[in-house]
């Protein structure tokens, strides 16, 4: 695939805004695109007779065009501008409806992201000062032997900017504006959120790791270790927590903050299956995620039950929701023939071919720990909507408007079709990712 670079502008000699169209950026962006789409339909029923729904729009669309540029950025510094740029476009997404919970989670959102991006900033100063430019290369943009002075100095600049960008995934100990942030915001952005913009800080990983600083730098350093080490924790105190949750929309906070590490944890093996599962996870947990949401925000309008215990005989008054709900919930846990089984297979094999002998025993491990947790925290909301018991008094069925139950359907569909169907998804990211490594 031909990549064709454009320059806008230069801010110094070294330091062009410029844009690229590689395999990852288009990858991102057509599940940005997609999710954008599907959650700005569900929105028109959700904020019908929103006095505020044009304030929500003209930030909504802001927000997908940083996302955007910031997908197809072509290098660092460019990222970093519409990676901020996206930040305060989507905070307005947070506080829309102007509660005190909802503008305290919006300033807590900003407050974390701002940390996350000093912490890339500080990291970018020392990579701008040993590196001949900062365009995006496979392989790193180090040329030549470095000394161990510089190796060590660009190792704690790798950690920082790594941390930073961990911060809008969710990772610990950065997490907590994620859970304040998902509960208060409406479902549209909420399933947003989750789907896409967590993912801006995988896709500044991915990006930190591959294309700026290379595997061969990183690979069996003590930053490697560390983040392994974090995303393992992450990914089971997500489900933990997730599991004791009994709000619906925090419960899938929770959810995502476990989820998302997975990805992390395969980005940071450094073994191409857990690379090609790591991607495929960003695009099947975006499906996923956002199918559950606005699932979730479905049933939120439509009959006011915010809690898991409340929805008890929701599959008789809502069915085609709750099975959507369904189809997804088998998908995150990754029961196959489900999307979410391939990519945590992936994962879980590229994790015994790693060749470090204490994460391809604890990852899996840990990454089954965390399935059954995930099923313990989603099929008994699906058991007891379908399956109330004998003391259930029938309620009339509930008529969700059209224009939000149909993303909802396309994106259950999916999260089963892409598990059935994998192979091309597979081929176009195993192209890149295998390049990689």
């Amino acid at each position: 695939m031909g990549e064709h670079a454009i320059t806008l502008f230069y801010l110094t000699e070294k330091l062009p805004i410029m844009f690229k169209a590689d395999a990852p950026g288009i990858l991102f962006a057509s599940v940005t695109v997609l999710i954008w789409i599907l959650c700005g339909i569900h929105a028109i029923g959700y904020f019908k007779g929103d006095k505020k729904i044009k304030r929500y729009v003209c930030f909504y669309i802001l927000t997908l065009l940083a996302l955007l540029c910031l997908d197809f950025a072509g290098n660092m510094i460019t990222f970093y501008f519409f990676y901020e740029m996206m930040t305060l476009l989507s905070m307005p997404l947070v506080f829309h409806t102007e509660k005190k919970e909802a503008l305290m989670a919006g300033l807590k959102y900003l407050f974390y992201s701002l940390c996350g991006a000093y912490f890339v900033l500080f990291g970018l100063y020392f990579v701008y000062q040993n590196a001949d430019n900062l365009t995006f290369m496979p392989g790193g943009v180090f040329s030549g032997e470095l000394s161990s002075g510089k190796t060590g100095i660009l190792l704690v600049a790798a950690f920082c900017m790594l941390l930073g960008f961990s911060v809008k995934a969710g990772m610990f100990p950065m997490q907590s504006w994620l859970w304040a942030a998902h509960p208060v915001a409406p479902a549209p952005a909420s399933a947003f959120l989750s789907g896409i913009i967590v993912k801006a800080g995988i896709l500044g990983m991915l990006r930190t790791i591959y294309y700026l600083f290379g595997e061969k730098l990183l690979n069996g350093t003590w930053v490697q270790t560390v983040f392994l080490v974090l995303s393992l924790i992450t990914v089971f105190m997500g489900s933990l927590l997730a599991y004791r949750e009994t709000l619906m929309k925090k419960r899938l906070a929770y959810s995502t903050i476990s989820q998302v590490s997975y990805i992390i944890f395969g980005l940071f093996l450094f073994q191409p299956v857990a690379l090609i599962g790591a991607i495929l996870h960003v695009v099947y947990h975006a499906i996923i995620k956002s199918c559950l949401f606005l699932s979730t925000g479905s049933v939120i309008h439509e009959t006011g039950k915010t809690r898991a215990q409340e929805w008890l005989g929701i599959g008789k008054e809502m069915p085609v929701t709750l099975w959507c709900f369904t189809f997804a919930s088998l998908s995150l846990i990754g029961i196959p023939p489900a999307a979410g089984f391939i990519s945590k297979w992936n994962l879980c094999v590229g994790a015994l071919y790693s060749g470090r002998p204490v994460f391809y025993v604890v990852g899996p491990v840990v990454l089954l720990l965390s399935a059954l947790l995930t099923a313990g925290y989603l099929l008994p909301v699906t058991i007891r909507g379908f399956l109330p018991g004998e003391n259930y008094v029938k309620k009339e069925s509930v008529h969700t408007p059209a224009v939000m139950l149909i993303p909802v359907v396309i994106l259950g569909f999916l999260s089963l079709w892409l598990g059935l169907f994998p192979g091309e998804l597979i081929e176009y990211i195993g192209q890149f990712a295998n390049g990689l490594l």
